[in-house]
């Protein structure tokens, strides 16, 4: 079994400037619909009541399953909106410590 074939669980981080959170929320319409496709799953999904902090944990079957949802061409044709918020983002590849 390859790196690219392990199961992989992200968490992604967000932290929306109070005058980009419509144009973030209309990013995440596009694309989280996206997540199925590629075989993920959102465990989680939580935001702060002020909105201005969005914490998603995600699971994916494979780093190429990532990947591949990274460089879908429906994401990144929504990618103007993400960049329009001003969110700043942090990705991190975390274990599960059961």
């Amino acid at each position: 079994m390859n790196e690219k074939s392990i199961a992989q669980l992200y968490v992604m981080t967000a932290k929306i400037p109070e005058e980009g959170i419509e144009k973030f929320n209309e990013y995440e319409s596009h694309v989280l619909p996206l997540l199925h496709e590629h075989g993920a799953k959102m465990e989680r999904r939580l935001q702060s009541p002020d909105r201005l902090i969005e914490i998603h944990i995600i699971w994916f079957p494979s780093s190429q399953s990532f990947e591949n949802y990274c460089t879908d061409p429906r994401r990144n044709e929504h990618i103007y909106l993400l960049v329009e918020s001003g969110a700043e983002i942090e990705l991190r590849v975390m274990k599960d410590l059961k």
